[in-house]
């Protein structure tokens, strides 16, 4: 049966595998690791926080009782620093100059202000619209320098863009063009801010609840030692630290920006929307801004447990299995206000205590089994993701194993076990020959093993698997797959509407224990099935992140 807290409607099992008291015994102890990390007592698991430091705690008991090996830098835990940033919305101003004339910009309802990099106190500057704001000169396509906006145009300018890309480009390289590109083609061009706007398809929430967030502290990671030589070895995983104004629009207010050029907002998103080309031109306004923030610093740690291989060479090689601890902490801190339906707490036990549930469970399962793995498994709980896939970042430019012995990565980050387990939507499913593995195991297992159905959401860049991808190291992350227009893709939509970064992420909502438990079964297979394969997985010859592979 489903176990459902708060008398919530159940789901149908019969819809899905057959559930054995296996998978019920299984799904408890599972579940037993969501409650302890989502209770109030971890007051949401801000990076740095007394809360997320109680939670590693917590996770390092239990890699400890099931027998494996510390291997991270202090005993379990890889130390990770971070400057911090809150911007003070209430402090700051942005307006619009349109021929002489100020036009106000309301802070949360018209648009937020970034904190994860380093804003300007104050800046005035030209808008220019560049489309989708890639730059991927290796696919022949480059927003950054078109006839229409040449390269040389866009110095001390601030660079507005849509969220999207041309349908001919591959899902994946145009969610990896938001990343390290976008930061370098921004300095290379002499750009001095950037203005995203979302279209609502890609948007997993509602407006109000994006600007509500937005006072949140952001995060990136402190000036290290070896911030030169990892940027050597990975330039992708490079760290900027560059004052840029970074801002975010309302795209139910965005017309404010394209008034008096000839375009409308409404005309580029259906444009975007079809995954067509769009113009570039200038947007015959400037902006100015007046920005006031808090700094502080904060020291995390990420957490690295092992059991080593039985194989006397392959033993140095290691897949990982992960996941992120962190969460958004509490409404208190963020400073949204009232908090919602009385909660306070961003309890997070979909994202990601189950995933960190998981990776508990899978690591008990390898070590209490006689027959150890070939190569040595690595089980790795990250901070910072919330913050933009920090910890992880950290740990794949500065691994506390060595960096060649590094093979795999399977991430898990939010899974969503809300309904019975069919198939499975994977990140990253084509890149590598991961693949053919995922497609066996799960033929065994009776899971259908899909890409990702909705790209515009890049996803694939939001978990913490991207981090590896940048390292050349061929990884997955995987949720529970639907169907279109299914009750299982509603459900899903509603989770995300309803639950997903506010506080109804928490311990009464509808779960299938049985289904998680038939997850774990399945990822701690596919996790052996490449720790015992002769061959070392890696990234096919088509994958545009061939390239980063050592």
């Amino acid at each position: 049966m489903v176990v459902v807290p708060g008398g919530l409607t159940p789901h149908l099992l019969a819809q899905g595998r057959h559930v054995t008291p296996a998978d019920q015994a299984a799904g408890q102890a599972w579940w037993a690791h969501v409650k302890a990390l989502a209770d109030d007592s971890m007051q949401g698991r801000l990076t740095g926080s007394e809360g997320y430091l109680r939670a590693a705690k917590y996770v390092v008991s239990q890699f400890d009782a099931a027998g494996l090996q510390p291997a991270g830098v202090n005993g379990y835990y890889q130390p990770v620093k971070f400057d911090v940033t809150r911007v003070l919305a209430d402090k700051s101003s942005v307006t619009l100059l349109v021929e002489g004339r100020k036009e106000p910009v309301v802070l949360g309802r018209d648009a937020i202000l970034s904190s994860r990099g380093i804003q300007p106190k104050s800046i005035t500057a030209p808008l220019v619209f560049i489309g989708y704001g890639l730059h991927l000169p290796e696919a022949k396509y480059d927003d950054f320098d078109s006839p229409e906006m040449p390269v040389s145009s866009l110095k001390g300018k601030i660079v507005v863009f849509i969220n999207g890309g041309p349908g001919d480009l591959p899902a994946a390289l145009k969610s990896f063009a938001r990343t390290a590109p976008l930061e370098k083609a921004l300095a290379d061009a002499g750009a001095v801010g950037s203005i995203t706007i979302p279209t609502p398809k890609s948007m997993d929430f509602p407006w109000d609840r994006v600007a509500g967030n937005a006072s949140q502290p952001g995060m990136r990671l402190a000036a290290d030692p070896k911030d030169a030589e990892v940027a050597a070895r990975h330039p992708a995983l490079a760290t900027l630290h560059r004052t840029m104004f970074s801002a975010t629009f309302n795209p139910a207010e965005a017309e404010k920006l394209f008034a008096g050029t000839g375009h409308t907002f409404a005309e580029l998103l259906a444009l975007a929307d079809a995954q067509k080309p769009l113009p570039r031109f200038d947007l015959k306004k400037s902006l100015t801004a007046s920005v006031t923030t808090e700094s502080t610093s904060v020291e995390s740690p990420n957490i690295v447990a092992k059991l080593e291989g039985s194989d006397p060479s392959l033993k140095n090689e290691y897949v990982l299995v992960s996941a992120h601890l962190d969460h958004l902490g509490v409404s208190a801190a963020l400073g949204v206000g009232a908090p919602r339906d009385g909660k306070t707490v961003f309890a997070g036990a979909m994202d990601d205590a189950s995933g960190v549930a998981s990776v508990l469970e899978i690591a008990r399962s390898f070590s209490k089994n006689h027959e150890r793995p070939k190569r040595s498994m690595l089980f790795v709980i990250f901070t910072g993701e919330e913050k933009g896939l920090l910890g992880s970042r950290y740990f794949a430019g500065r691994p506390t194993v060595p960096e060649t012995g590094i093979v795999a990565d399977f991430n898990l980050d939010m899974f969503m076990p809300i309904f019975p387990l069919k198939k499975l939507h994977v990140q990253g499913l084509v890149e590598s020959t991961l693949a053919a593995d995922a497609r066996a195991v799960g033929a065994e297992h009776n899971i259908e093993i899909a890409v990702d159905p909705e790209p515009d959401r890049n996803s694939f860049i939001r978990t913490d698997q991207y981090s590896f991808v940048l390292a050349g190291v061929p990884a997955l992350a995987m949720k529970f797959g639907w169907t279109a227009d299914s009750p299982e893709y509603k459900a899903w939509r509603q989770w995300l509407a309803q639950r997903y970064h506010s506080t109804e992420d928490n311990l009464s909502q509808p779960v299938d224990y049985a289904a998680a438990a038939q997850f774990d079964a399945f990822l701690g297979d596919l996790a052996r099935r490449v720790a015992n394969s002769a061959g070392r997985p890696h990234y096919v010859e088509s994958s545009f992140f061939h390239r980063f592979e050592k």
